[in-house]
């Protein structure tokens, strides 16, 4: 796949009125092949997007990008280069039509499934593919784990890549013969533009709860920039699924007549498709799920807990009506275990340790919740941090969660980025009203701590808040570290 640098230049024009332009007199017959942001992913035929971001300037970038092949520069101010340049108001603001445009619009030969929401968002798209795989559609995942392009997995740079990372992965989804892309889209991605370029024909939202408030300021905000899904990024024809016993949820429910509600235990009214029994155990949980128009489905999912009641409900919801319900079945039983997500992991003594990305005070509560009612006469040890730069108010909260539900709480590090992490930890245990806790700042010997307290079946360990995360983030540092590969590692020494 290739364009001209003038075909490139023309749908910039059309972008942006004013843009501007510079060394492209004699090179309109450049062929370019790809575009990145990151000049250490540039090469021959690529066009290098310049982002000034809040810690870094791609600006500053050029000469890098150059050395590795790019022949043109999509940038927001004249630079010292000898490329062509297209200069734009804002390179975010273009650079997702104009990859789309290099990728030969591959969101337009995929069956398009975006997921936006607080919690929830990870599991469900799992459980979407899942269910696809048993369709037999073969599809990609975009997600805060892993970019799949249906052959190939790699980690996730983060939740929604920028809008270029995007059109490159849908069109090597295209090339594997996939059918779908199923995606999570975070409020920083919808409203910072990085779905320019794709329109979904199936947009889900699993529920709202304070969170990144630190770049939305207040709900309302965060609640908007989840709706671009529903309102800037959908195809004409587009179906949603929305969680109707959440008040965000209920309003879009109420305001898109083409997105069925969601429910567990609500009546009709609400909840269009709605789960009317369901039975959670360590083992799984069956669920029975009646909808309006639709036959009753009895299912098995080997995930636990009460929230991924709702997160197979969510999935269920978005496809009833585009595959059969035989698929719905098997596909829901055969959903993978899912990184960082309960991850269960059971010591010789029977005692067990779940790992879970919860990180916000409502996350944290289900995770410590579920535990509670599988297990009553459970003791539970939870640990867990926050993360530096985020929502500040959330750590007390976190404290006060892990306080009224476990026995036990440990403070450690989470990824304190360029706060202090004992500041934070205190700001924790401000929400901690008995003192029934410790704060071992670091990660690794916290773990080992809460491990070697776990004396028999009855005990538990809830490690929550980096899930799948494979280093802890100091200041400029990327400390190698995993929850999971710890304990596997601790288990394997001590046992």
């Amino acid at each position: 796949m290739s364009v001209k640098l003038l075909d490139v230049l023309n749908l910039a024009k059309k972008l942006d009125a004013n843009l501007q332009v510079k060394n492209t007199e004699n090179n309109l017959d450049v062929l370019i092949e790809h575009a990145v942001s990151d000049s250490r992913r540039a090469e021959s035929g690529t066009l290098f997007c310049c982002i000034k971001g809040d810690s870094s300037d791609g600006h500053n970038y050029i000469d890098a990008a150059e050395a590795k092949g790019a022949v043109a520069l999509l940038c927001e101010r004249e630079v010292n280069s000898k490329l062509p340049q297209i200069i734009v108001k804002s390179t975010r603001e273009v650079m997702g039509e104009i990859a789309a445009l290099i990728y030969d619009h591959p969101a337009e030969k995929l069956l398009m499934i975006g997921v936006t929401g607080t919690n929830g968002k990870t599991t469900t798209t799992y459980i979407i593919r899942s269910i696809l795989n048993a369709a037999g559609i073969k599809s990609g995942l975009l997600g805060t784990i892993i970019e799949s392009d249906g052959v190939n997995d790699r980690d996730a740079d983060r939740t929604t890549p920028e809008s270029c990372v995007v059109q490159s992965q849908l069109a090597k989804m295209v090339e594997n013969n996939c059918g779908a892309c199923v995606m999570e889209t975070s409020s920083h991605g919808l409203y910072l533009g990085r779905l320019k370029g794709a329109k979904y024909d199936v947009a889900v939202f699993t529920n709202l709860y304070p969170e990144h408030l630190d770049f939305h300021v207040d709900m309302e905000n965060y609640f908007n920039a989840k709706k671009l899904l529903f309102t800037r990024y959908t195809k004409p024809n587009f179906t949603g699924a929305a969680n109707a016993a959440n008040e965000f949820g209920l309003r879009l429910v109420k305001e898109f007549n083409n997105i069925t509600g969601f429910a567990v235990g609500l009546n009709k009214d609400n909840a269009a498709s709605r789960v009317v029994s369901y039975k959670t155990s360590l083992i799984g949980t069956e669920i029975e799920i009646k909808a309006d128009g639709f036959a009753d489905l009895k299912l098995f999912s080997p995930l636990i807990g009460d929230f991924n009641v709702w997160n197979v409900l969510c999935a269920v919801t978005a496809l009833r009506g585009r595959v059969s319900d035989e698929a719905i079945v098997k596909g829901v039983a055969d959903v993978p275990q899912v990184p960082g997500r309960l991850e269960r992991y059971e010591l010789k003594n029977h005692a067990l340790c779940f790992i879970d990305f919860a990180h916000t005070p409502s996350a944290l509560r289900s995770v410590l919740k579920t535990i509670r009612d599988l297990k009553p006469d459970t003791r539970i040890i939870s640990l867990f941090g926050h993360g530096g730069g985020r929502y500040q108010l959330n750590r007390p909260e976190l404290g006060r969660a892990a306080d009224e539900l476990a026995d036990e709480v440990i403070i450690t590090m989470d990824n304190s980025r360029d706060e202090d992490p004992a500041l934070i930890a205190n700001a924790i245990a401000a929400g901690i009203k008995n003192k029934n806790y410790k704060i071992i700042l670091n990660r690794p010997e916290a773990i080992a701590y809460a491990l070697s307290e776990l004396k028999s079946e009855r005990d538990i360990l809830a490690v929550t808040g980096k899930g799948p995360e494979k280093f802890i983030i100091v200041k400029d540092k990327h400390i190698a570290h995993n929850d999971a590969e710890f304990v596997k590692n601790w288990r394997t020494e001590h046992e």
